[in-house]
């Protein structure tokens, strides 16, 4: 058998935009730092060298006015690419995003639309804190006109962009700062997944989880210890969480008849929320006992290690909460446990710093 290729999620990234760039000359790549040493953590490395700097540029650090160009591009018929290195930078923009971008095929019946791709990265990082570890995605989910992109692994986030850059309509992609070195199984080929299909990536009978970004890993680490415990746990990874792929999650529960929804967001007013809401409206004859969400603290993110180190959630949370829903006993100090490592979670993973 030919051997898998495994490489990286921020590897993957720049493939496809190479193949992007590649097969249409009108995609283009642009943001502060595309061309910077570090290239926006490799995502974007040799794009410059290979594209030229008409393709592949800097731009001043001016998000709003940016992103007005980006539309403009957009409607004369190019393919942007925006890229910011933070999620947070792109809230000055959130006017030209909603009441531009978001708005044109809408409003001129289907005979304009705004083709422009907005990567977007999120997720903590060491002292960070309020202003620069945000997950808003929900944000722009609730905006009609908006698909959200949130890939979990190497090969979605390869597939998902391309997608992205050749969809008609604007789509904010989303990446977990965390993520940028994870590897999984990558085509060499070009290829293209759905904009509005989730992914199941662990099958069970007991519980269905449904998470969006990193904390999927999180999901799959809970799994290995709640199997050795006769728990099978059923995960489904969103991709997207605008539009939600509504049809596999009521599938999933319907069978399993209990629902813990994941997010990397606060929990007030998230998609988690948004999912619970939906599930108990339209398949509450299914459910044994009330949905449950594991997200992040109504709370700013905190900056000190001393704080940062309990407020995001992990596979600990998942695994206490599953046995609650099972009516299970947990004895805590069996749970695997993780140094208190500042900038990743723990030993077992692979992640950028």
């Amino acid at each position: 058998m030919p051997k898998l290729r495994i490489i990286k999620f921020h590897e993957s990234i720049n493939e496809a935009m190479t193949i992007a760039m590649k097969s249409n000359r009108k995609v283009l790549c642009f943001g502060l730092g595309v061309d910077d040493p570090k290239r926006i953590f490799n995502t974007t490395k040799n794009l410059k060298e290979k594209f030229g700097a008409n393709r592949v540029f800097d731009t001043p650090t001016s998000e709003n006015a940016m992103t007005g160009v980006g539309i403009g591009l957009s409607l004369q018929g190019y393919l942007p690419v925006m890229v910011h290195q933070r999620f947070d930078f792109f809230l000055l923009a959130m006017d030209q995003l909603v009441n531009g971008a978001a708005k044109w095929f809408y409003m001129f019946g289907g005979q304009k639309n705004v083709p422009i791709t907005i990567r977007l990265i999120v997720g903590r990082g060491w002292g960070q804190g309020p202003t620069h570890s945000q997950s808003l995605h929900s944000w722009f989910a609730h905006i009609p006109g908006l698909k959200v992109v949130m890939p979990s692994s190497a090969h979605d986030a390869k597939g998902l962009l391309l997608s992205s850059i050749f969809d008609k309509n604007p789509v904010i992609f989303i990446e977990h700062r965390w993520l940028h070195n994870t590897t999984s199984f990558v085509p060499k080929e070009k290829y293209f997944i759905p904009l509005s299909k989730s992914n199941i990536v662990k099958k069970g009978s007991d519980i269905t989880i449904v998470a969006n970004s990193y904390m999927t890993l999180e999901a799959i680490k809970a799994s290995e210890f709640l199997e050795i415990n006769k728990i099978s746990i059923e995960i489904i990874d969103l991709r997207t969480i605008s539009p939600i792929d509504y049809s596999t999650i009521y599938k999933s529960v319907k069978k399993t008849k209990k629902l813990l929804v994941l997010d990397i967001s606060n929990e007030k007013f998230g998609i988690a929320a948004e999912i619970v809401s939906n599930i108990t409206i339209n398949l509450f004859k299914y459910l044994k006992i009330p949905p449950a969400i594991i997200a992040s603290p109504n709370a700013p993110t905190p900056t000190s290690f001393a704080l940062t180190k309990n407020f995001y959630p992990t596979h600990k949370e998942i695994i206490i909460k599953i046995f609650e829903m099972n009516n299970r006993k947990l004895n805590k100090n069996n749970i695997p446990k993780n140094k208190n490592l500042h900038d990743v979670p723990g030993e077992w993973f692979k992640g950028p710093f």
